[in-house]
Order: structure tokens, then sequence, then C-alpha cells
């Protein structure tokens, strides 16, 4: 029996139905389509505090704070595919997503190579790649895969639902979805038919060192 894929979606906006659930309903349908399990997941209006350095994750492999991060950690560990979206805040992400997420992918030493990941931004007019850069980051630092579109994943919009008039960002949005299951599958494929691209042990380098 072929392992039905999973992704989590983390919706990073205050705003129950603003522009972000509208980019990620677009993505649900395609996910849908192609038999992908799919948990949506609003962390904008939590209170979720950031990190402050003390290292005990290293110890517990589990954040100090018992919140909503560690009970992501366990669904992000069972997905194949993890999308972040935001609205922009002075050309960032929003920063109860930003604490969460800072905390989430620190805290967590299971392997992340080859989980999909996939970005999502909206804004009124500027400030959308700033973000997207920013969100990405968490991908390109813990060995995944990112999904891409025809175009940077962005929908505009300011007030809720206003992001409905951006035909070509929805699209951006579905194109992402078909991307991202594309890819999913093929790792999948891969793992079993090719296995993993071999793996060294870390090597960490200080700027300043004796």
């Amino acid at each position: 029996m072929e392992k039905k894929l999973k992704v989590l979606m983390l919706n990073g906006s205050p705003r129950t139905n603003g522009n972000i659930s509208l980019a990620f309903h677009e993505m649900e349908q395609i996910f849908e389509e192609n038999g992908v399990e799919y948990e949506n997941i609003q962390l904008g209006r939590m209170d979720i505090r950031g990190c402050i350095a003390c290292e005990s994750c290293r110890k517990t492999n589990k954040c100090v704070f018992n919140d909503i991060v560690n009970d992501l950690a366990v669904k992000f560990e069972e997905a194949d595919g993890l999308v972040i979206g935001s609205p922009v805040y002075y050309g960032s992400a929003n920063g109860t997503l930003m604490a969460a997420l800072q905390r989430l992918f620190y805290s967590t030493h299971f392997d992340k190579s080859n989980k999909v990941g996939a970005s999502v931004v909206s804004a009124r007019r500027s400030g959308c790649t700033a973000t997207f850069d920013e969100l990405n980051k968490f991908f390109t630092l813990s060995n995944m895969p990112m999904a891409t579109s025809r175009y940077w994943n962005n929908i505009y919009g300011w007030e809720p639902g206003e992001g409905v008039k951006d035909d070509e960002g929805k699209q951006v949005m579905r194109v992402l979805a078909r991307n991202m299951v594309f890819l999913m599958k093929s790792i999948s494929l891969g793992k079993e038919q090719l296995g993993l691209p071999e793996t060294e042990e870390y090597v960490w380098t200080n700027f300043f060192r004796d």
C-alpha cells in the first residue's frame, strides 16, 4: 500500500480569514486532488514566547516551554512537507510565527533532510521578497529541499480576503502545491529505489578559535 503523504501548514497570520488563509486554501485544494493529507494550524494569535537560549533542548530533545511548539515538533517529524505562511510586518514575518519557528527548528533534533519546505507571504504592497527570504532560511539551514512556483510565493491584499482579487497570486499557490506534491512523491520514490544521499558528520567551525 502506497504511503500517504502528509503536509503540516503553519499560518502565522492573526487573521482567521486573512490572505494567508486564502493562499493556503488554494494549496489545500491541490493537496486534496492528489490525496495528500494536510493539517493547517493558525499560530498568529497564540501566546508563544521566544527562545531564551537555555540549551535545555540539547538534553531533553524538546523545548523547555511545554506549549504548542512541542506539539508541532511531533507533527513536523511525521510530515513529508512543511508550509509556513506569514503576512509582512515592517518587511519581516509575524513575530509570533518567528518565535515558534526558531524554537521548533532549534529544539528538534530529528533529521529534517528531504522534508519539502515552502513559504508563502502576503502584503498590501511591499516587503514580500524580504519576508520570503527570511522564512526560506529555516529550510536551507536544515537540508530541506524547497518547492518553488512560477513566481515568488506572494499574494497581495490588505483587508482580509482581498487577495481573492489577485488571480496571479492564487495561481502561484496552486502551481506551488503541485510542485510540492511532485517533489514529495519523487523523494519518496527515490528513497525506495535509490536510497538517501551519503551523509557526513557535521563540521562545526566558529569564527573565533583558540
